[in-house]
C-alpha cells in the first residue's frame, strides 16, 4: 500500500472481528405490534462486516464472540458457517428458562413516510459477559492476521466488553493488524450502564489503539466528545461539515491514520441519497452520489465499511476503495437482511458506474 496503513500482504485471516451475534425479527412492511410473521436474520454489526468480506469478497475472515448452546445458538452458528465466517466461541450454557441468551432485535421496515422502527431484547445476553482472559488471542493470531474490527455496539453492551476490544486490540497490534473500529454510537445502550459520558470514556480509551475510525459527524460528538462543526451544512451529504472535524480527531489521536464514513439524505423510508467519504493520510476522498431504492436499510454501513476495507486490502487507491464501499453499501439495501449477497462483480460494475438495467 501507498499509504500510512501498512496492511500485510498476508495472513491466515485478512480479517478478524469481534462483537455480539443477534438474531434480528423482521415483519417487512407491517408494524410490528400487527405481525403475524416475521423473518429471521442473524446480524452484529462486527459480524456483518466479516461475513460480507467473505461472502462477497471471497476473503478469509474470522469472528470472536459468544454462543450459548441452545436451539437459538444454532440458528445463528449455522449463518455463520453459511457465510463462510471462521468462528472463534466463548460458549454458554443455557439453563432453559432465563439464559444466558443470544440477543433478539426487533425491527420493521416502514414504508414512504413511515419511518423504520428498531428495539431489542438484550436481556442477560451472553455477548455482555464477556471478558478479559476469554479468548485466547495468541491461538486466533497464530498464523498472521492482516485486519481487527469491532465497534461501539458490542463496547456498549457491559463494562466489561470495552475491555476485551482493547485487549484484541493490543494483540491485534502486536500480530501486525491494521486495527478499525466503527463507533455506531447507540444511545439506548450506552443509557443503560453508563450513558453519555461513559461512552465518550469508554469509546476514547478503545480509539487511542485504533488506524481506521467508520463515524459521521454525530458518532464523532458523542461517541468521541469531538466538538460539533463550525459551519452548518449546506445538506447531509455536504462532506465539509465532516471533514471540517478531521482536525479535531486527529488532534485528539494522533495515530489516526484514516476517518470514513456513509452520507446519507433521507427523502422517504425507501428513498435516500447515498455517499460515502473518507479521510486518509492527509487526503479527501468521496464517492459518486446516487439514489436508492431501498429493500432494508440495516447494514448499508457495515456494507459500506466491508467494501472499504477490502479495497485497502487489495492494494486499490483510496478512491476507489471508497467507491467500492459506496457501491457495495449501495447494494446491500437491495437485499433482505444485514448481511450481502451481492457478488463482487456487480459490486465493481456499480463502482464504475453501472447501471440497473437487466443482464442477458
Amino acid at each position: 500500500m501507498g499509504n500510512a496503513l501498512k496492511i500485510r500482504p498476508d495472513g491466515a485471516l485478512d480479517l478478524v472481528s469481534l462483537g455480539a451475534l443477534v438474531n434480528r425479527l423482521d415483519p417487512g412492511v407491517v408494524p410490528f405490534h400487527k405481525a403475524t410473521q416475521c423473518s429471521i436474520h442473524v446480524s452484529g454489526g462486527e459480524f456483518n462486516v466479516a461475513a460480507n468480506l467473505a461472502d462477497c469478497f471471497g476473503m478469509k475472515t474470522g469472528v470472536a464472540t459468544a454462543m450459548v448452546d441452545y436451539p437459538i445458538g444454532a440458528l445463528i452458528a449455522e449463518r455463520v458457517k453459511a457465510m463462510g465466517v471462521k468462528p472463534f466461541y466463548k460458549h454458554f450454557k443455557h439453563n432453559g428458562v432465563n439464559g444466558p441468551n443470544m440477543a433478539t432485535v426487533y425491527s420493521d421496515r416502514g414504508q414512504g413516510v413511515r419511518a423504520p422502527v428498531v428495539f431489542y431484547n438484550r436481556s442477560n445476553e451472553a455477548g455482555a459477559q464477556l471478558k478479559p482472559g476469554d479468548f485466547n488471542w495468541d491461538e486466533i493470531f497464530a498464523g498472521g492476521v492482516r485486519w481487527f474490527h469491532s465497534g461501539g455496539i458490542f463496547a456498549a453492551l457491559s463494562e466489561t466488553t470495552g475491555e476485551v476490544i482493547i485487549e484484541e486490540m493490543k494483540a491485534a497490534k502486536k500480530a501486525g493488524a491494521v486495527v478499525s473500529f466503527d463507533l455506531n454510537f447507540r444511545e439506548k445502550l450506552w443509557n443503560i450502564w453508563g450513558g453519555q459520558q461513559k461512552a465518550v470514556e469508554t469509546v476514547s480509551r478503545i480509539v487511542q489503539n485504533v488506524d481506521v475510525i467508520v463515524g459521521n459527524e454525530e458518532d464523532l460528538q458523542k461517541g468521541l466528545g469531538i466538538p460539533g462543526p463550525k459551519v452548518a451544512a449546506k445538506s447531509k451529504l455536504d462532506p465539509e461539515v465532516f471533514f471540517g472535524m478531521i482536525d479535531s480527531v486527529v488532534s485528539k489521536f494522533p495515530q489516526v491514520k484514516c476517518v470514513a464514513t456513509t452520507l446519507r439524505e433521507v427523502h422517504s423510508t425507501n428513498w435516500h441519497d447515498w455517499a460515502a467519504v473518507a479521510w486518509l493520510d492527509g487526503k479527501s476522498y468521496m464517492s459518486p452520489t446516487c439514489r436508492l431504492d431501498i429493500l432494508d436499510r440495516v447494514g448499508g454501513g457495515d456494507g459500506f465499511a466491508s467494501g472499504f476495507f477490502y479495497g485497502l486490502m487489495t492494494g486499490e487507491d483510496p478512491e476507489e476503495a471508497v467507491k467500492l464501499g459506496w457501491a457495495h453499501g449501495a447494494l446491500l439495501t437491495t437485499f433482505p437482511g444485514d448481511t450481502t449477497m451481492a457478488t463482487v462483480d456487480q459490486v465493481r460494475a456499480f463502482a464504475k458506474g453501472g447501471s440497473a438495467r437487466i443482464q442477458r
